[in-house]
C-alpha cells in the first residue's frame, strides 16, 4: 500500500508540474499564482475534512477518482460496453428505437451477429403461407359485457408515467404523439395534468393516494372529483393501481418542500405538508371489495372500461381476486400485469432487484389463472415491462397478453439516453426532470412526431412478424409458436415452458391441477391474506 501511495503521489506531482509549466508558458504570472493558491486551498480542505478518507490520504489527487466515478456510466456506455451487454436496454435495442422514432432505415446488413447457440436465444416459427403485414389486425376492443363505452385500443400504448416523474414537455410530446398515432397514454398515479391533455386518448390511473380524485381534507377517494375527471371525452379507460413492478407494496412520500402550487392543484393536496402514498387502498378492503369498487367506478364513469394494474407477488392472492370475480359476478374489463423488471422512476435497490415476479412468469400465471376460472374471454390482459420491439410484443402476446404498454421505450422515443438520472432531477435531455432549464430544451412538436413514428414503425414490425407466422389476427398467437434455447442442444417452446391448464379447472377443487391445489386452497375471496405465505 505504501508503494502504491508513493506512485500515486509521484504521478500527482508530475501532473501538477506539467500544469504549472503550461500555465507559465501560456498565461500571466498572476494566473499561475491563482492556480497554485487554488490547489493549496483544495489540499488544505482535503486534509482537514473527515468525511472522505481517500481525500485525506491523497489530497487534490483523490478528486480524480470521484470525477471518473461520476462519468463512469457515460464512459462505459460509449467506450466499453458492446451492443448487447448494457442493461436494462442494450445499445442494439436503443438504436432501433431511435431509428424508428426518427423514421430512418432500421434494417441490418450482413446477417445477425447474435450467437444462436447461446442459452436464452429465442425465435418464432414462420409459415410457408404468410400474410402481408397490412392484412394483420392492429387494434383490439377493450370492454366486457357490463361496459357501455368499449374502447378500440392499439396493441401498443404508453405506460403509466406521472407528471413530476416526467417533465411537462415530455408529457406533452407523448400525448401529442398518442393523438397523431391513435393510441392511449396512461397518466400514472400523480393525477391528470394539463400536460396529459393534448388531444390524445387517456387511461386515467388511480393510485393509493387518489391524486386528482381525492378529498383534499381527508385524503380519501372522492366520487365527485372522480366523476369530474372520468367523464371527460379524452378519458377512454380507468386503471386502479394496486402495485407496480419496480417497487411493489412500497408506497411513497412527496416532501412538502417539493410541492408547488401546480402539483398541489393537480394532485388535490394541500401546500406545506408531506403527501403520503400508502402501500394499499382505503376505498376497498380485500378482493371482493376490489370487485365492487370496479363496478362503482364503471357506473360513475358512464360505463367506461375499468381495470386494475398489479405486480404479482403471492400467487394465492391473485387467485383470491379470481375467486372474488366468480363470487360477485363482477369482472374488470382489463388487467395490467407489471413485471418486476419494469419501472421508470426511483426504487430501492432491493425492491428493483428482488421483489415481484418477472413479467413473462407473471403474465403466463395470470393468463392461466383467468382461463382456469373461466374468466379469460371478457378480460383483456396488458403486458407492461421492458417492451420495445415488435418481437417483444409477439412474445408477450404468445404468453398470454392481448396488448402491451411501454414506458422506457416511449421515453427513448422522446430523447431519453438511459443516463439513469431519473431520480435526481438532473436528466440531461429534459425527459425525467422538473428543472425548467433542462426540460425547456425539449422541443414538444419534434418529439411528438418521434413518438408517433416509433409507435407506427414498431406496430408495423409487429404486424409483419405476425403475418410471417401465417396469421392475420394477433389473438391467434400461442406459446407453441415461439421457441427458446434452454441449454446446450435443448430447445423448448413457450407452451412447454409455461404449460396450459384446462379451461374452467379452477372453479371446483376436485378439478384443480395438483401443482395449483396448494395456492388455490389459500385463496380467499374476502381477504388477501398473509403475504408471508409467499406461494
Amino acid at each position: 500500500m505504501e508503494t502504491r501511495r508513493v506512485w500515486y503521489l509521484g504521478f500527482g506531482v508530475v501532473l501538477l508540474l506539467l500544469a504549472a509549466i503550461l500555465v507559465i508558458l501560456n498565461a500571466h504570472i498572476g494566473w499561475f499564482v491563482a492556480f497554485m493558491l487554488l490547489l493549496v486551498a483544495i489540499a488544505i480542505h482535503d486534509v482537514t475534512q473527515k468525511s472522505h478518507t481517500l481525500l485525506r490520504t491523497f489530497p487534490v489527487l483523490g478528486h480524480i477518482r470521484y470525477i471518473l466515478e461520476f462519468f463512469r456510466p457515460e464512459i462505459r456506455q460509449y467506450f466499453i460496453a458492446d451492443d448487447k451487454s448494457e442493461r436494462p436496454y442494450d445499445r442494439e435495442t436503443r438504436t432501433v428505437i431511435y431509428q424508428r422514432s426518427k423514421n430512418v432505415d432500421d434494417t441490418q446488413a450482413f446477417g445477425t451477429d447474435r450467437d444462436m447457440t447461446q442459452t436464452g436465444y429465442e425465435w418464432v416459427s414462420h409459415s410457408l403461407a404468410p400474410k402481408r403485414g397490412d392484412e394483420v389486425a392492429q387494434r383490439i376492443l377493450v370492454g366486457g359485457p357490463d361496459c357501455r363505452q368499449p374502447y378500440d385500443a392499439s396493441r401498443l400504448n404508453i405506460s403509466a408515467m406521472s407528471f413530476g416523474s416526467l417533465s411537462p414537455n415530455a408529457l406533452m410530446a407523448l400525448n401529442k404523439g398518442a393523438k397523431e398515432g391513435g393510441f392511449y397514454h396512461n397518466t400514472g398515479e400523480g393525477g391528470l395534468s394539463s400536460y396529459h391533455m393534448q388531444g390524445g386518448d387517456i387511461c386515467l390511473q388511480i393510485g393509493t393516494g387518489y391524486f386528482g380524485v381525492r378529498d383534499e381534507q381527508k385524503g380519501t377517494f372522492s366520487e365527485d372529483e372522480f366523476v369530474a375527471k372520468a367523464q371527460k371525452r379524452e378519458i377512454k379507460m380507468i386503471e386502479i393501481k394496486l402495485s407496480q413492478g419496480a417497487k411493489p407494496a412500497h408506497g411513497g412520500m412527496l416532501p412538502a418542500g417539493k410541492i408547488t402550487p401546480e402539483i398541489a392543484e393537480i394532485r388535490g393536496v394541500p401546500m406545506g405538508a408531506d403527501v403520503i402514498s400508502p402501500p394499499s387502498h382505503s376505498a376497498f378492503d380485500g378482493p371482493s371489495g376490489l370487485c365492487h369498487f370496479v363496478a362503482r367506478l364503471r357506473e360513475l364513469s358512464g360505463g367506461k372500461p375499468i381495470g386494475f394494474k398489479l405486480a404479482i407477488g403471492a400467487r394465492s392472492q391473485f387467485l383470491s381476486i379470481c375467486k372474488a370475480m366468480v363470487a360477485t359476478g363482477i369482472q374488470p374489463d382489463f388487467i395490467t400485469i407489471d413485471g418486476s423488471e419494469g419501472g421508470t422512476g426511483a426504487a430501492p435497490m432491493e425492491y428493483a432487484n428482488h421483489l415481484g415476479m418477472p413479467l413473462d412468469d407473471a403474465l403466463s400465471f395470470a393468463h392461466q389463472a383467468l382461463t382456469g376460472f373461466g374468466l379469460r374471454k371478457d378480460i383483456r390482459l396488458i403486458a407492461s415491462g421492458r417492451v420495445a420491439t415488435g418481437f417483444d410484443m409477439v412474445r408477450k402476446l404468445a404468453i398470454g397478453a392481448d396488448m402491451c404498454n411501454a414506458a422506457r421505450a416511449m421515453m427513448m422515443s422522446v430523447g431519453c439516453i438511459q443516463s439513469r438520472q431519473c431520480n435526481k432531477n438532473t436528466c440531461p435531455v429534459g425527459v425525467a426532470t422538473t428543472n425548467p432549464r433542462l426540460y425547456k430544451m425539449l422541443d414538444v412538436e419534434d418529439k411528438a412526431q418521434r413518438v408517433r413514428n416509433y409507435h407506427h414503425n414498431t406496430i408495423r414490425s409487429f404486424r409483419s412478424i405476425v403475418g410471417a407466422m401465417g396469421m392475420d389476427n394477433p389473438s391467434q398467437l400461442h406459446g407453441y409458436q415461439i421457441y427458446r434455447r434452454v441449454g446446450p442442444g435443448l430447445v423448448k417452446s413457450y407452451e412447454e415452458i409455461y404449460p396450459p391448464i384446462p379451461a374452467g379447472c379452477l372453479l371446483d377443487e376436485d378439478s384443480v391441477p395438483s401443482d395449483w391445489l396448494r395456492i388455490w386452497r389459500r385463496a380467499n375471496p374476502d381477504q388477501f391474506g398473509d403475504i408471508n405465505f409467499a406461494a
